[in-house]
């Protein structure tokens, strides 16, 4: 399906990331603590992947907003203990986390919280035609990807212009 305006995939910024392994902790009291992944459904938001089996990880929380707003909320999210590759291919979503079941959180381009267009999707379908519809909306900047049940952040999709 092709789109009028391509999407920006946007996976946690490194240097956000640099920051937590250089202080040894996360900013919200809570120390790096490395181990090896069982790689039974550990997303990683550093390079938007699932774990495998003894990758060294760390669970840590994160709010995806790096600014004051009302709407900051942090969440716990997998990482690598150490450095990785991040997310290289911005321009698609990421294979492994590109279908549902999955929340999708639409914002403004104030990073207000639009509930007019948040979605939920319950199955297993694609996730590309449902973000190019929302950021298709005049009143949507971003979505945020994010876990069914808990609600957990994956990632943010922009439109790429």
């Amino acid at each position: 399906m092709g789109t009028t305006n391509p999407l920006l995939v946007h996976a946690i910024e490194p240097r956000r990331l640099d920051d937590v392994r250089a202080s040894g902790a996360d900013g919200h009291g809570n120390r790096l603590q490395p181990f090896a992944a069982s790689g039974d459904g550990e997303p990683l938001r550093c390079c938007l992947r699932y774990a495998e089996p003894g990758d060294q990880i760390a669970l840590i929380s994160y709010a995806p907003f790096d600014h004051p707003s009302v709407w900051t909320e942090v969440g716990p999210i997998y990482i690598h203990a150490a450095r990785c590759d991040g997310y290289t291919s911005a321009d698609q979503l990421p294979r492994e986390l590109a279908n549902g079941p999955r929340v999708l959180r639409t914002y403004r381009a104030d990073d207000t919280m639009n509930y007019d267009h948040n979605t939920v999707v319950t199955d297993e379908a694609a996730l590309e035609p449902l973000i190019e519809t929302l950021l298709g909306e005049s009143d949507v900047h971003t979505v945020h990807v994010r876990t069914l049940a808990p609600q957990c952040f994956l990632y943010s999709v922009t439109a790429a212009n």
